[in-house]
């Protein structure tokens, strides 16, 4: 179950500040498994929903005031054992451990993009949603063109995009550019990029011209790590992040 779907079912916009905070909250410890969360995570979700921003000092003196929380340290905490138990009766068999678990993030959290240009942030939530909602050829192909993208932009913002276009000034295929990537100093790829990504490549193109074949979850998943380990690399390096 991803946010927005527990939201839905828990009618969390209705609830006040506070209680959404400790309907969040049993998500983080029972959904998503997470002992703990902090502050800054429960304002994040509070983003990703389209609520209000909270104020956070406001916020962090509520929480500790209630004793439906319960204070690890300044700014972590966790429900207390009889809230979660509360809401466990509240909602029996709402979460089954039967039911498949997404974050809502999962391809690519939206802390490694949010602040680049318009055009990533739109092709990134398009990757997570695609994945979200089960569409994993249209994930796997904007995967690739995402990777695509900002490789250009990395050998642009080193002032070595020459080294990736053809005769007449367009950028090659994007075989030949992962090819001089692979080995290019001024780039500098970190050695696992270097090894994966031909992988997210070739499961773009995969998905974009073979007739027989169909991209399945667990294509997606198994490299969801590595594929956002390169995408957060190339956007330093092409200075969209600092």
């Amino acid at each position: 179950m991803n946010l927005h779907q527990f939201s839905i079912k828990t009618d969390l916009l209705s609830l006040s500040e506070l209680e959404k905070c400790k309907y969040l909250g049993y998500y983080f410890q029972i959904i998503e498994s997470n002992p703990t969360f902090t502050l800054d995570q429960l304002i994040e979700y509070f983003d990703k929903l389209n609520l209000n921003k909270p104020n956070s000092s406001r916020l962090k003196t509520k929480i500790k005031k209630s004793k439906s929380f319960v204070t690890v340290d300044d700014k972590t905490f966790k429900l207390h054992a009889q809230e979660i138990e509360n809401l466990k009766n509240k909602f029996p068999d709402s979460f089954g451990a039967t039911e498949v678990v997404f974050e809502h993030d999962l391809i690519i959290p939206r802390t490694i993009y949010k602040d680049s240009r318009g055009y990533i942030v739109s092709l990134a939530n398009q990757i997570n949603a695609s994945f979200e909602y089960g569409i994993y050829d249209g994930c796997a192909v904007l995967m690739r063109r995402l990777l695509e993208i900002l490789l250009i932009h990395s050998y642009e913002h080193l002032s070595i995009e020459d080294e990736i276009k053809d005769s007449s000034g367009n950028y090659k295929m994007l075989s030949d550019i992962i090819n001089d990537a692979k080995t290019n100093s001024n780039l500098g790829l970190s050695r696992n990029s270097k090894n994966n990504i031909d992988v997210f490549r070739n499961i773009g193109n995969f998905s974009a011209h073979k007739i027989y074949y169909t991209a399945q979850q667990k294509d997606i998943k198994n490299i969801a790590i590595d594929f956002r380990a390169i995408i957060e690399e190339l956007l330093y390096k092409s200075g969209l992040k600092t």
